[in-house]
């Protein structure tokens, strides 16, 4: 027998797709308009989000038996933004100029409803292996979710992919620029954000009909 059983396996796998965060259950649209201009940072606020949420996730379900039911949502805030201040701090120390790109947006991960949704519909309910299980599902569907994004967005809107040039020089025309390319501005502003996530939804429900009668 495999380390994951068919239903646990569905934890990790549904978000991925069928059950995405953000394309279908529509949580987590914040980030994905703000930060996924680059895609350095779409990754590091993707890893950010699977830190804070596999943890998170882990935490409340082994200490769901002794939080009092009208507290229980304050508790989840405390363990939340106890994980956001590590992932702050350790990008920080280690990452400072991403960091400031990011600014409030790693500290706006405490109110992310992915990861409070979480808590609230699985991590009181299950044992801390699944419970961790559907953190990383989760985390991992919002995190492609805004690699893609983050990856036309530099692309079409710089010319650029982690800060480096691939399509060539814009200012020597080298590359593409030299057959009279140039770099869509639009798709570096929020709204395009919005477009691009529209069409992910679009191509996800046309592959899916099940979707589309949901």
């Amino acid at each position: 027998m495999g380390l994951l059983s068919k239903k646990d396996s569905k934890l990790i796998l549904d978000p991925l797709a069928d059950n995405n965060p953000i394309t279908i259950q529509v949580l987590g649209i914040c980030s994905a308009l703000a930060i996924t201009a680059q895609l350095k940072a779409s990754i590091v606020m993707s890893i950010s989000v699977l830190f804070v949420l596999g943890v998170g996730n882990v935490v409340i379900s082994l200490i769901r038996n002794i939080i009092p039911s009208k507290i229980r949502i304050i508790v989840q805030l405390t363990v939340v933004a106890a994980l956001v201040i590590i992932v702050d701090l350790v990008l920080k120390a280690f990452a400072y100029e991403l960091s400031k790109e990011l600014s409030v947006f790693v500290g706006l991960i405490i109110t992310n409803c992915i990861i409070m949704g979480r808590f609230e519909a699985f991590a009181l309910g299950n044992g801390p292996w699944r419970s961790f299980l559907d953190g990383i599902g989760n985390a991992a569907g919002y995190g492609v979710i805004l690699i893609i994004v983050g990856f036309f967005r530099e692309l079409l809107g710089s010319g650029t992919l982690m800060g480096v040039k691939v399509l060539g020089d814009p200012i020597e025309k080298t590359g593409l620029y030299a057959f009279g390319y140039e770099n869509n501005g639009f798709m570096l502003l929020s709204p395009m954000a919005l477009i691009v996530v529209g069409l992910i939804i679009w191509v996800q429900r046309s592959r899916n009909k099940a979707l589309i009668e949901d």
